[in-house]
């Protein structure tokens, strides 16, 4: 059973990591930390996911990425459609293949899932480690992405139900509650 989330605290599982990647990209600012090989360099780097260093990111590697973060997405999205939902798992185990992700037995600490591979390969696998802790502890179900179109900013939700929608509630919530509140208003009554 997940643990029960408390305001202020990280999210379990190292699923903070995990929300950072995703939010890379800010709609509402119109910026993307991944819109260049260096901007997704420096990213891994500065999250000690890749050695400063280490080798650098192509553009393929760059395109990967991104193709990933959209597939955390795809999943953060609680509505979305199973079509939608199979493809982005089908990019999240390309991603483990990639980075050769494996179960490690140590004395000291029992287990470990980690990749193998080096490089960006092996970095974006790292970023699949919370992902999966979090499906097998059932937190997974608290990683959500704001329902606002033009927002999508993924969050942890704190909610006793489960029931957060929004990233923010006084933003995103209360322009979604305007909007149908227009929208009520606006419509003609039959």
């Amino acid at each position: 059973m997940p643990v029960s989330p408390v305001p202020g605290e990280p999210a379990p599982d190292g699923l903070d990591l995990v929300i950072d990647f995703v939010n890379t990209l800010d709609l509402d600012e119109g910026l993307d930390a991944l819109a260049s090989t260096n901007g997704l360099d420096g990213w891994l780097a500065e999250r000690a996911l890749l050695r400063a260093n280490g080798p650098r990111a192509s553009e393929r590697d760059r395109r990967q990425a991104v193709e990933l973060r959209e597939a955390l997405r795809a999943l953060m999205l609680h509505d979305n459609s199973a079509a939608a939902a199979g493809r982005a798992r089908n990019v999240l185990e390309r991603v483990a293949r990639r980075g050769e992700l494996s179960a490690h037995f140590q004395e000291e600490s029992g287990a470990a899932l980690a990749p193998n591979a080096q490089g960006i390969a092996g970095a974006l696998a790292r970023l699949l480690v919370p992902v999966f802790q979090s499906m097998l502890d059932g937190s997974w179900l608290r990683v959500k992405v704001c329902r606002a179109a033009d927002c999508r900013w993924a969050f942890y939700d704190r909610s006793r139900n489960r029931s957060g929608a929004w990233c923010e509630m006084a933003v995103c919530g209360n322009r979604a509650k305007v909007r149908t509140y227009r929208s009520r208003r606006l419509s003609p009554k039959g």
